[in-house]
């Protein structure tokens, strides 16, 4: 097994710069299912072929379970981002944090603005054995450091584009 190294440090250095710089992209395309519901179901594939999920409607609104739901994924992908940037953030600033987790909950609700559905994301960071203060600091740093949380609470670039098929796509 490889051993895992922390990200390099530039990632810390800030940027500046007109257009946002990307480090990494990837894509995650759902297939097949049964849209009658309107709710997730089919299979999700990454582009690099590491990631397959089962995709199926919750017992909770009225679906048959057994695999995965998007607020399992958002939620997933929220913890592990926030998980991932607390530990660096603590390595480099020499806290030792064994033990630490992260539960993110994802609410998936009717939005009383429009009637329509909206989503809320509560996030518990634990970490056993840190002094209250440096563990607030931490947390606090860690909010303005995630992307997760910054999407959460600024919004995201989000561009829809039908693709049909025979003519260019623009990317």
């Amino acid at each position: 097994m490889t051993t895992l190294r922390p990200p390099p440090l530039t990632l810390f250095d800030k940027y500046s710069g007109h257009e946002p710089q990307i480090l990494y992209t990837t894509t995650v395309t759902v297939t097949g299912g049964n849209a009658e519901h309107g709710r997730a179901s089919g299979v999700a594939r990454s582009d690099d072929g590491q990631f397959t999920a089962a995709l199926r409607l919750p017992k909770a609104l009225g679906g048959p379970g057994g695999g995965t739901n998007p607020e399992q994924l958002f939620a997933a992908g929220y913890a592990a981002c926030f998980h991932g940037a607390l530990n660096l953030l603590a390595a480099r600033s020499a806290v030792p944090i064994s033990g630490s987790a992260v539960d993110v909950t994802v609410d998936f609700g009717r939005d009383p603005m429009d009637g329509l559905f909206v989503l809320s994301a509560h996030t518990r960071v634990h970490l056993p054995g840190v002094d209250r203060t440096v563990a607030e600091e931490l947390v606090r740093k860690t909010e303005r450091f995630c992307p997760y949380t910054k999407m959460a609470r600024q919004g995201i670039v989000n561009v829809v584009a039908l693709v049909v098929p025979g003519e260019a796509s623009e990317s």
